[in-house]
């Protein structure tokens, strides 16, 4: 059952729920959409209902951020673990090499691009690629079918949110031998060494997004949604 953050869906969902579900959705021949959910997209969402239609017509909506945890919390929810975008794209990575689905990748610089799918095969070995477009590339119809040629089961979209959606909202029909369809913002950049992650110990206890502000104080706009978010949460108990 999922849960429900001001009119925003977020599933309870662990990595290898997920995994599970997508396996057997897989079986059936049935398309999945996933999309990270942060308290910055909730937010968003309160005041654009495309983005709020976006995320709760997903498959499955991931808890992307400690704040959408201590939501669940106060509102005696069952989501009790992050599951964020960048390690659900490793553990899609993980399925797709042990189960033999071809992955696509779009989105992202060619440079960043490259160096991603380079660290990808590096750790992940015999991982079936089936192809990658960067993002500045503009024929989309050509895209499409590259995609279609590739014989992709699996594509992850890397273009920044909510764009990544709606590409793949107007598109996925078009990809029918596509199954799995990941909006992952800038997790190419990560998995490129372009943009180094939280250490571990920020990650354990839900601080990545302190280490980010440190590292980048202009972010702090952004994470003012945090308490933003909350204090609506706490106002709607």
């Amino acid at each position: 059952m999922k849960e429900q953050y001001l009119g925003v869906n977020v599933s309870p969902l662990t990595y290898e729920g997920i995994i599970d579900s997508l396996r057997r959705r897989i079986e059936r021949n049935e398309q999945s959409t996933i999309i990270a959910v942060n308290p910055e997209k909730v937010m968003t969402a309160q005041d654009d209902p495309e983005v709020k239609q976006l995320i709760n017509e997903a498959t499955y909506q991931i808890a992307d951020g400690v704040g959408i945890l201590l939501a669940s919390k106060l509102k005696g929810g069952n989501i009790d673990s992050r599951v964020t975008g960048v390690d659900m794209m490793g553990r899609l990575l993980l399925f797709a090499r042990d189960e033999d689905h071809p992955v696509y990748f779009y989105g992202a610089k060619r440079d960043v691009l490259d160096r991603a799918i380079e660290a990808i095969e590096r750790d992940y070995p015999r991982i079936p690629i089936a192809g990658a477009t960067d993002g500045y590339f503009d024929d989309e119809e050509a895209l499409i079918q590259s995609i279609n040629d590739s014989g992709a089961r699996i594509i992850f979209v890397a273009l920044g949110s909510p764009k990544q959606e709606l590409w793949i909202k107007r598109n996925m029909h078009r990809l029918p031998n596509v199954l799995v369809f990941q909006g992952v913002g800038g997790s190419f950049d990560v998995f490129s060494g372009e943009v180094k992650r939280a250490p571990e110990a920020f990650r354990k206890v839900g601080m990545e997004w302190l280490y980010r502000l440190a590292t980048d104080p202009s972010r702090l706009k952004r994470q003012l949604n945090l308490p933003r978010f909350l204090w609506r949460i706490i106002r709607t108990k």
